[in-house]
């Protein structure tokens, strides 16, 4: 087990109403995580039975959020996810204060187009007051959690 895996089984341990999914993990910031952070995701989503295009759309955004963070944070990533009352939520944390930002580009750009994503496959997106969480709601069917 990874330590990322057993910090999100050590996560399922809190006590959480019986409707309610939740994992947190806090890693280094390092390229290699964000692939560690879309299968567990995916794990999860499957453990909630969260599928098909909604499921792609929720590891994408995690994908670009875990992504973002390690590219513009400062010191440790937190990703956090909540399913419960019909909503996916997710959190990335990343100790930088500059908020994310859709952003235009051009045709030619190679990157900045990830929040643009987040925004169109999500319910609603936006950041914290501090601007160091970026956070994504989904909507998501009420089922086994």
């Amino acid at each position: 087990m990874t330590p990322a895996t057993s910090v999100a089984s050590a996560a399922l341990a809190k006590p959480l109403p019986q409707t309610a999914g939740f994992f947190e993990v806090s890693f280094t910031p390092d390229k290699s995580r964000v692939r560690h952070m879309r299968t567990i995701t995916t794990a999860f989503l499957r453990k909630w039975d969260v599928g098909g295009p909604l499921a792609e759309d929720i590891v994408l955004a995690v994908s670009e959020l875990v992504t973002n963070a390690i590219q513009h944070g400062s010191g440790e990533v937190g990703l956090r996810v909540r399913y419960a009352a019909g909503e996916l939520r997710i959190e990335v944390s990343d100790g930088n204060p500059q908020p994310a930002e859709l952003r235009s580009t051009d045709d030619d750009d190679e990157s900045g187009r990830g929040m643009f994503l987040v925004a169109f496959f999500s319910k609603d997106w936006g950041v914290s007051e501090d601007g160091t969480t970026t956070w994504v709601a989904f909507r998501a069917p009420t089922g086994r959690a």
